[in-house]
């Protein structure tokens, strides 16, 4: 039976890849920083889908906490298939004139982790010819929303690298570009969205049931509906004096660098 490693997997999408990926008869290994919460949610996978579940509390804005989790990775005995990138959050104040320890945390969750983890699983899974990682970026990418947009547009970036590094290997590398998406992520951000009409809003089951199809056809930016297909493509057309626009007129949400997708 394969093994997924999810991070973040208490909450939001995280939460939801558990589910799906147990459902779907996979061994978990499951990576978040409240130790209580993940083994709840243990002990209802393992008895609502039969599967083992493992349970790695983990704060991954700290280095050595973060290397307990590269080293289960790199487990050759008990090899895991998916690597789910998920951890991350929105820091829900200005980069300017705001702590920059938030802003380096954010980043180590975001940034450092998935590509020290992503490196730690690469070693067993290209020596298998099998694996794949999946990293969840954002349509944030490609918006200017502060540094969460930096650091999802850096996810995107370097899956697209991955991707074409791991050609020919049996491993594969899809980034998740979800809009937004109706999870506890906002709340947690402090982010009032009550104003944000319905039809923009994502289902979590959806977005997480294309991911895992979108990964199990090898494709390398997982964009979950024609909605937010159409957004990106409008992103990548707009000249960048425009997309800076649109994030100065939103309603200062943006302002507080927090982003208005996840």
């Amino acid at each position: 039976m394969a093994t997924a490693l999810i991070t973040g997997a208490s909450a939001g999408l995280g939460l939801e890849f558990a589910w799906q990926l147990a459902t779907a008869h996979h061994d978990l290994v499951l990576v978040a920083r409240d130790a209580d919460r993940l083994e709840r949610l243990a002990r209802q996978v393992r008895a609502a889908a039969g599967v083992q579940v493992e349970v790695l509390p983990a704060d991954l804005s700290d280095r050595e906490q973060t290397e307990r989790v590269a080293e289960r990775l790199r487990d050759r005995e008990t090899p895991v298939s998916l690597l789910v990138n998920n951890a991350g959050y929105a820091v829900d104040e200005a980069f300017v004139g705001g702590d920059v320890g938030k802003q380096e945390a954010s980043l180590d969750v975001m940034v450092r982790a998935p590509m020290v983890l992503t490196h730690a699983a690469l070693g067993q899974m290209t020596e298998r010819e099998r694996g794949a990682i999946l990293n969840v970026s954002s349509v944030a990418a490609l918006t200017t929303s502060g540094t969460y947009s930096a650091h999802k547009a850096w996810v995107r970036t370097f899956t697209e690298g991955l991707a074409a590094d791991l050609r020919g290997t049996g491993v594969t590398a899809t980034a998740l570009c979800p809009g937004l998406v109706r999870t506890e992520f906002h709340d947690r951000a402090g982010i009032d969205f009550s104003n944000v009409p319905s039809v923009a809003w994502l289902d979590a089951r959806s977005v997480v049931s294309t991911a895992l199809a979108d990964v199990r056809r090898g494709v390398v930016l997982s964009t979950p509906s024609l909605r937010y297909r159409a957004a990106s493509g409008l992103l990548r057309a707009l000249p960048r004096t425009a997309v800076r626009a649109i994030r100065g007129g939103a309603g200062g949400v943006a302002g507080r660098g927090a982003s208005l997708v996840p």
